[in-house]
């Protein structure tokens, strides 16, 4: 591989979404059967679905592939942590503890896949130009 070339599991947003999907197993773990069929199995899917997303678009060569599958991971980011960790908490399923760590994490990456988004465009447009 090219020195330049960075492999997604050192790619620092990906590792802090799977960061993010076991904070969020560790919530879906301990729900009721219940809690977990109504809103427990839609926030795995979100917050699993923000990794994934990461590294399909990392594995896509067309700049605006990539970008394409940053921004559903931007969406399911927004889904999983906007509203059902919000839902979660609300209804006091999970600890104030367990949603401060999860929102402090869920900025993180939301930054990382924000700038991962620019960086896409702008290599693609250093490309056109060099």
């Amino acid at each position: 591989m090219s020195k330049n070339y960075l492999e997604l599991k050192d790619l620092e947003v990906y590792q802090l979404s799977r960061e993010l999907s076991k904070l969020g197993w560790d919530i879906y773990q301990p729900l009721s059967f219940e809690n977990k069929k109504l809103m427990g199995d839609q926030f795995m899917r979100a917050i699993d679905s923000v990794g994934a997303n990461v590294a399909e678009g990392y594995g896509r060569y067309y700049y605006l592939d990539k970008v394409r599958f940053y921004y559903n991971s931007r969406a399911s980011l927004m889904e999983a942590c906007e509203h059902w960790l919000e839902l979660l908490h609300e209804r006091e399923i999970l600890s104030s503890e367990q949603f401060e760590n999860v929102k402090k994490l869920y900025k993180k990456v939301q930054v990382k896949l924000n700038n991962l988004i620019t960086t896409t465009y702008r290599q693609n447009q250093k490309e056109k130009k060099g």
